[in-house]
């Protein structure tokens, strides 16, 4: 089942959301296991366990659990563009913990998947940014710095969030970016700009919240935007690079 906000064109999406209440079915919908929020599965569960290893989770709260699992995320797996594998399978959060690395899309649906674990209500966010931070080479392959891309939304002291467990630690550094934070307070959204202050990124399209991944929705754009970056089958990236090498080339 997915559910998806109209979709909006603006420099950048409004910070932090304004209040509301969920239902009793809205919080049941919303942490379920999905085919690709598999929560349930035992490799999900055991990473959920080593992120919160001890955390005592009869008193954390919501926005405690939901900052440890963010960075559990965030540099736990490792973030490569290339050769990732955009199949239904490489998609589910499973998979993407079993693969140990992914890019934008895989991370969100983990972190997606974690927070729903521990019943925090989560879906899947996307749009269109414009990275400055690219290598010539990731440009070329996506025609340009327009990306198509994905984040995870969280519910939080009544509250949507937008949360970004993407960029970890070593390729922001070699990036020249700070890592992005998260406090369980207000967004993680995006690196406005570098350690350097030169501008990095931007948000142009606003595609709206899902409630699980929608796959033929995010293959059509990852098609029709950036056919180049795809593989000979088109599920999955091109392959013999890497992100952290082309920063240092």
């Amino acid at each position: 089942m997915t559910e998806t906000l109209t979709e909006a064109t603006s420099a950048q999406p409004a910070a932090g959301a304004a209040a509301e209440r969920l239902t009793a079915e809205d919080l049941a919908r919303l942490t379920e296991a999905t085919d690709f929020l598999d929560h349930r599965h035992p490799t999900v569960r055991a990473f959920v366990d080593k992120a919160l290893k001890g955390t005592d989770r009869e008193t954390a709260g919501p926005v405690e659990l939901a900052v440890t699992l963010y960075y559990a995320v965030r540099d736990g797996i490792h973030y490569e563009v290339y050769g990732a594998d955009l199949s239904p399978e490489g998609l589910r959060a499973s998979s993407i913990i079993t693969g140990g690395k992914g890019f934008c899309l895989h991370k969100s649906v983990l972190y997606a998947a974690c927070c729903r674990a521990v019943g925090i209500p989560a879906r899947l966010h996307y749009s269109d940014v414009r990275n400055h931070l690219a290598s010539d080479r990731l440009r070329s392959y996506i025609g340009g710095d327009v990306f198509f891309h994905g984040l995870a939304t969280v519910y939080l002291d009544g509250r949507w969030l937008q949360v970004t467990p993407v960029f970890n630690k070593l390729l922001c550094r070699l990036y020249g970016m700070t890592p992005l934070e998260f406090d369980g307070r207000s967004d993680s959204l995006y690196h406005p700009f570098d350690a350097q202050g030169r501008q990095s990124m931007e948000f142009l399209t606003d595609h709206g919240d899902f409630d699980d991944v929608p796959y033929a929705f995010v293959m059509e754009n990852m098609r029709r935007k950036h056919p180049k970056f795809l593989d000979e089958g088109g599920t999955g990236t091109v392959s013999g690079g890497s992100l952290a090498d082309e920063a240092t080339a």
